[in-house]
């Protein structure tokens, strides 16, 4: 909050976006935020058989795609490695092993995943990605956590300040938002399995076609918190658009 502060100050609002990068940038560096003593959980922690499932689905396509060789498994966000765990335990009883890439900038997560999962690979960005081999990319509650911008509808885009103390975004009757970091993601890893081969599944909250409407919020101790207070001590998420990813992905090829 205070390094935000100090910003504020000295160049004057910044964009939704830049608030809500730096704020979770901050708040996943610092922290395990899963499980009772964190703030909030992820399906994968509940039961094993929803990464079973997921390892199931990458398995069988690459069963019918005639086994491949080269393929490897890719997580984008991948918590505490528990779904990974659970998808190549599945993977195995197909035949399928691949080498793990996870796509990890924390460190206090990348500690924990290289607890369940040693002989992983970790990179901040998809960018460094093996470019051979086809790429089995899961996305779990990894886009709702990106930074999204917010426009008032029909205008200009909604900057936060300092007022009487603490942040407040400008006022907006409608507000429309988008999310240039997600869609340039989904278009690497597009692009990346349409030159390498591969599939991709992106799990999230969201929507299926663009709206309006204010769906930034944040969690805390499994609770809904004000977005606007303590930024860098809670989660902040925003529904994803997965009319715009699809559309990423298909301007990939």
């Amino acid at each position: 909050a205070d390094r935000l502060a100090r910003r504020i100050d000295q160049e004057g609002s910044i964009g939704v976006g830049d608030y809500m990068a730096e704020a979770n940038a901050h708040y996943y560096a610092t922290r395990d935020p899963l499980g009772a003593r964190g703030d909030f959980i992820t399906a994968p922690e509940i039961s094993q058989m929803f990464g079973e499932l997921v390892g199931v689905w990458l398995a069988d396509l690459w069963l019918r795609a005639g086994r491949p060789d080269g393929a490897r498994y890719v997580e984008l966000g991948p918590g505490r490695g528990t779904l990974a765990q659970d998808a190549l335990r599945a993977m195995r009883g197909a035949g399928l092993e691949p080498p793990l890439d996870l796509v990890e900038t924390s460190p206090v997560l990348r500690r924990a995943q290289a607890e369940r999962l040693p002989p992983a690979r970790w990179h901040d960005t998809p960018a460094t990605l093996p470019e051979t081999g086809p790429l089995l990319v899961v996305a779990n509650e990894f886009f709702d956590a990106l930074p999204i911008r917010q426009h008032a509808r029909g205008g200009a885009e909604l900057r936060v300040r300092i007022e009487q103390g603490r942040f407040a975004r400008d006022p907006a009757d409608e507000i429309v938002e988008d999310s240039p970091a997600s869609v340039a993601a989904m278009e690497m890893i597009a692009g990346r399995i349409a030159a390498q081969g591969g599939a991709a599944i992106v799990i999230d909250y969201g929507h299926d076609r663009p709206g309006v409407g204010d769906t930034l919020q944040a969690v805390a101790g499994h609770r809904y918190a004000d977005p606007w207070e303590a930024p860098g001590t809670r989660d902040l998420t925003a529904h994803v658009d997965f009319s715009a990813l699809g559309e990423a992905a298909r301007g990939e090829g």
